[in-house]
């Protein structure tokens, strides 16, 4: 069966926030194979560091992963989830992914879809699960990170107020030097002179 990616096309997402949707211009009948999902082949040890960084990894085994965030062209990588982390109302999944013996992926329709409709995929608990982990360690690192921000600039604080401390009694003893100084230069050898005379 000849696959609808003449019939397919993306703009802007029916879901909040969601970016990019993919669309169909006629309707799809239930239990069609809509599109390929393509993308980079490589293995699950290739890109196993970019899980949860990368929403865009089709994991069929451990040899053979599709990585779709290279090839913007491929029009699969744009169906959303209509579940995502939180629920929207009116939104329903209408495909899934399913494999062939070639270990190629696509999107089949679980329901009739009709023309002009988005086209939302099922990703799978463990899809969500990862970004719900990444987005909490993310959120500990941004708060470690803030935290540490915090130290450093109490500490370069008390740097500060040590210096003017320190400035502070160098310019106080400064001036009692002065003051010393001056009470010192203010007994003139006329003044002892006479000082002498009148003790004699």
């Amino acid at each position: 069966m000849a696959l609808l990616e003449k019939q397919l096309y993306v703009k802007k997402s029916t879901i909040p926030n969601a970016g990019k949707g993919l669309f169909t211009r006629k309707a799809i009948p239930k239990g069609t194979r809509i599109v390929e999902y393509k993308g980079v082949i490589s293995s699950w040890k290739d890109v196993k560091d970019e899980d949860g960084k990368n929403g865009y990894i089709f994991f069929v085994n451990r040899k053979h992963v599709i990585n779709a965030l290279p090839t913007l062209k491929a029009l699969a990588r744009y169906a959303n989830d209509a579940n995502g982390l939180t629920r929207v109302k009116g939104f329903l999944n209408n495909a899934e992914y399913e494999t062939d013996e070639n270990d190629k992926a696509y999107i089949l329709s679980t329901r009739d879809i009709p023309a002009n409709a988005e086209i939302f995929v099922d990703y799978g608990k463990d899809y969500w699960k990862v970004i719900r982990e990444n987005i909490k360690m993310w959120e500990r690192q941004a708060k470690r990170a803030a935290e540490k921000l915090e130290r450093q600039k109490a500490r370069e604080e008390a740097r500060e107020a040590k210096k003017a401390a320190k400035a502070g009694k160098s310019a106080t003893k400064k001036s009692a030097t002065r003051k010393s100084t001056t009470t010192k230069k203010a007994v003139t050898p006329a003044k002892k002179k006479q000082a002498a005379r009148k003790r004699a």
